[in-house]
């Protein structure tokens, strides 16, 4: 009787929980519902009270206009590029900075983990003038190889793979590869790796977003049509108070569609990387 009684008192507790986990998903699915809708009418539809909230039409005709007035698929290759190869080279630096944070003790280092840690609080804007004078020096300025160096160093993903790294790597295994012979590299490459794919496929998937829409520092540093990236690009959609924002959305839709697929993929490592390293943390 006392169990039967404890079941009920339960389920309320559990619908509750429901609701609430069923409100948040609908409030987070909102915005990318709102995105087709809007990309699928007109601009007219957009702008009725109450607003239309059902699919349109006008899909392929908005995705045309978008097609004849920027230069979509050159940029979308152009930030493919870029996006790639920063997020190749953030795995391989901030897993080896990482990886001698957490297991090696230098000099200096609690002092540069706890400066890296500031660094995370400052706003990205406050780089952009030194970075710029830099990449001008060094005859950058224009060309997509300016928009990497400055994401490389990520101190997030330095933070949170070092914290991966101290709990996920016994020092017992790393400390029988020294003597075995194992110098730095080789326990970097054969021991750390393979046991933080998970961390690094979270990391991939960050990485890769935050170069992707990544906005203000292209702006300022590509001076060449040619060059410019995705969200550059999309920005020349507006155009004052005679915005097309069916248009916009149609081109905002297209651009998160390459997203969706790396999400698509790298899913189960993501998840896998943020369950097992929020386990390991507490």
């Amino acid at each position: 009787m006392t169990a039967v009684v404890k079941r009920r008192s339960r389920r309320p507790k559990g619908l509750t929980a429901h609701l609430v986990l069923g409100l948040a998903v609908l409030i987070s699915v909102f915005p990318f519902v709102w995105t087709i809708v809007m990309a699928t009418n007109t601009t007219q539809d957009i702008y009725k009270s109450p607003p239309k909230l059902t699919f349109g039409s006008h899909l392929l005709e908005n995705v045309r206009h978008v097609l004849d007035t920027i230069d979509f698929f050159g940029s979308m290759l152009n930030t493919v590029i870029v996006a790639s190869v920063t997020t190749v080279l953030v795995l391989f630096v901030d897993s080896l900075a990482a990886f001698a944070f957490a297991k090696f003790d230098f000099p200096g280092r609690k002092v540069l983990f706890a400066l890296l840690v500031g660094f995370m609080m400052l706003p990205l804007q406050l780089a952009v003038l030194p970075q710029f004078i830099l990449m001008s020096d060094i005859g950058w300025v224009g060309t997509l190889k300016a928009l990497i160096p400055p994401a490389l160093a990520n101190a997030f993903g330095i933070f949170w793979l070092r914290q991966y790294v101290e709990n996920g790597v016994p020092d017992e295994l790393l400390d029988a590869a020294r003597i075995d012979g194992a110098g730095f590299f080789r326990q970097y490459w054969n021991i750390v790796l393979p046991m933080i794919r998970p961390a690094l496929s979270f990391l991939a998937i960050y990485a890769f977003v935050g170069a992707w829409n990544d906005y203000i520092w292209p702006l300022v540093v590509l001076t060449d049509p040619s060059h410019l990236t995705l969200q550059v690009t999309l920005a020349q959609l507006h155009v004052g108070h005679t915005t097309d924002y069916s248009m916009v959305m149609a081109g905002v839709l297209m651009a998160s569609v390459p997203l969706v697929v790396v999400f698509t993929i790298f899913a189960r490592g993501f998840i896998a990387g943020a369950t097992e390293g929020a386990v390991q943390g507490s």
